[in-house]
């Protein structure tokens, strides 16, 4: 592996690879001539079959990759598509039906990189598109058959938070025979959903779907509930994870698990002092409007005196684009519902809902129009104007402009100011170190892929339940909780799991242990260790990622991932370096 880096080192020969390039319906299609493509990738080196396809994803596009395989008797796959992040497991799992290795099989990314980049100039995006294709190609004429790394897991998993989310995921693993270990860092488990008195649609109270769903769990032998604890330390992998646990005495206990589920849920957001009024008598965040409207049935009364008329701000620390950009989901709804109950409690309650976009989505734009025919009115705010409320003799006083009346100012005097606040993520510093999550911009914690792995983190064997992952409203919760009990039970269950070969390797006749791959490898799975009389590098498999952070801090080229070899990366290059004639 120490050999000169610009040393040609010449293609194997004999190989058959199969080349498909996707239309994707034109998304590829309408800016790459793919039939001019193919007439110039089909004479390239090791190519020995190469066809176009509307859909290679589709079920027919992968029949057709099949039976190629089969009858063209190839030993290397290129699919020119989308992105791998969309369709490697899928067109690996054609390889794998066609009877070759599913790892060499190479997607290039045409559309994202290609024609949706460049949608202006056809010419040059089908130049890129041969381009990159003809690097796929370089890239798999070199491969080798890769078998999966397999590792055996504990029958058991870490539950991180004790709220709706939390609570569900572990009695789902629970009912499947799988031990939970459940850690709440606060005082009783439960979270955000015990301050709110009536949820849609079946008008039950928070508190007793917790009481509930803890009755449930105290009736489980294999369920341990830790609370004031929290999770400090975490060694192993995947299968096979060792977590401690400090508990309310200080002490740490020691627990053997397969698979963690993260549900840590979130934090209301708590405006500063002033913003809408806030600190004043009489302005109210959601959640606390909540616990003073409870279940009761008398008209609502705010420090002795009847309340008349509430007034609520919408996007109250949502939408900013200064500080929390995304929408809360939630908030809508619960507002929409609160004023309904409100409305029940007493009907000549006056309401008037301040809104920026009214997001009642699915069955809760049934609570939207409830609310209007129990007498809300709604008015519309600019981004760039909203409402201001102030003191004025001795009451609040709302001023805005209604966008649904030409921007006509309105004034409201009003008992009671709602700031209708949504969901910020939690502190969890500790966790997220100690579990090398991976967290968005927002900071709530980031999946792989929204839609095809929606649950899953880039550390194996860590998954994601709940708000932990993002704004939801309770339904979306537990949704996601057993998404992630199928994930966890899926690997959990048959008692081991394979993982992905393209994982980094070490030459240790060239290896002096510097230590620099060690450093540089963020999931720790680089050690030293003594072989003969010298110190050497050791990669732990199951650790490793393959993300290739090691490879160019070696001074000696004495690392490289399987996959993508100094041999196959420098093909590569020049590919995507060569000019036609």
């Amino acid at each position: 592996m120490s050999e000169d880096p610009s040393q040609e080192v010449p293609a194997p020969k004999e190989r058959r690879v199969g080349v498909f390039l996707c239309q994707c319906g034109g998304n590829i299609s309408d800016y790459v001539d793919t039939e001019k493509a193919r007439a110039t990738l089909e004479k390239d080196p090791g190519v020995a079959h190469i066809e176009v396809q509307m859909f290679a994803c589709s079920d027919a596009g992968q029949q057709c990759i099949v039976r190629a395989i089969q009858e063209k008797k190839l030993d290397g796959l290129v699919v020119a598509s989308c992105s791998p992040k969309l369709h490697t497991m899928t067109f690996r799992g054609a390889a794998r039906r066609g009877g070759l290795n599913p790892y060499e099989y190479t997607q290039a990314n045409v559309r994202e990189q290609d024609s949706w980049a460049h949608t202006h100039d056809r010419q040059g995006t089908t130049d890129k598109a041969v381009a990159i294709t003809r690097a796929a190609i370089a890239r798999t004429v070199r491969s080798r058959p890769l078998e999966p790394i397999r590792t055996d897991t504990a029958p058991s998993a870490l539950v991180v938070g004790a709220g709706v989310s939390g609570l569900r995921s572990a009695l789902a693993l629970s009912d499947l025979g799988i031990s939970v270990h459940l850690v709440e860092r606060a005082e009783k488990p439960g979270g955000q959903l015990t301050r709110w008195a009536r949820l849609f649609p079946n008008d039950k109270s928070g508190r007793a779907i917790v009481d509930s769903l803890l009755s449930e769990l105290g009736r489980r032998d294999n369920i341990v509930l830790y609370t004031r604890a929290e999770v400090v330390e975490k060694e192993g992998h995947i299968g096979d994870f060792t977590v401690k646990v400090r508990t309310s005495n200080g002490e740490k206990v020691t627990l053997k698990v397969g698979a963690i589920v993260v549900a840590t849920g979130f934090e209301p957001y708590t405006p500063p002092k002033g913003e809408f009024g806030y600190g004043e008598d009489g302005v109210l965040t959601l959640p606390e409007f909540e616990e003073l409207l409870g279940d009761g049935s008398r008209p609502i009364e705010f420090h002795g005196r009847p309340v008349r008329t509430i007034t609520y701000v919408y996007c109250v620390g949502s939408r900013n684009p200064e500080g929390h950009t995304y929408c809360s989901r939630y908030c809508c709804s619960a507002t929409s519902y609160a004023a309904i109950r409100a409305a029940g409690r007493d009907p000549h309650v006056r309401q008037y809902h301040l809104f920026r976009d009214i997001r009642t989505y699915g069955k809760y734009e049934s609570l939207y129009e409830r609310a209007l025919k129990s007498g809300s009115l709604f008015l519309r705010y600019k981004d760039d104007s909203p409402p201001t409320v102030t003191r004025e003799g001795g009451g609040l006083l709302v001023k805005v402009a209604d966008q649904l009346t030409g921007g006509e100012g309105v004034e409201i005097p009003t008992d009671l100011v709602v700031l209708v606040t949504g969901m910020v993520p939690r502190e969890n510093t500790v966790l997220t170190d100690v579990l090398k999550l991976p967290v968005g911009k927002e900071g709530f914690y980031n999946e792989i892929h929204q839609k095809l792995r929606p649950v899953e983190t880039v550390v194996d064997g860590v998954f994601l339940a709940g708000t932990a992952q993002g704004p939801k409203n309770t339904a979306e919760s537990v949704a996601s909780a057993l998404a992630a009990v199928s994930k966890t039970a899926g690997i959990l269950l048959k008692g081991y799991v394979d993982l992905d070969p393209l994982v980094a390797k070490i030459d240790t006749s060239a290896c002096t242990w510097c230590g620099l791959c060690a450093q540089a490898c963020p999931y720790g799975a680089i050690e030293e260790v003594a072989e003969g009389d010298k110190r050497v590098a050791k990669v732990v498999p199951v650790l490793c990622k393959g993300e290739g952070a090691c490879v160019p801090v070696c001074p000696l080229q004495a690392i490289e991932v399987e996959g993508y070899t100094h041999d196959q990366m420098r093909s590569m290059i020049e590919a995507l370096a060569s000019e036609e004639e």
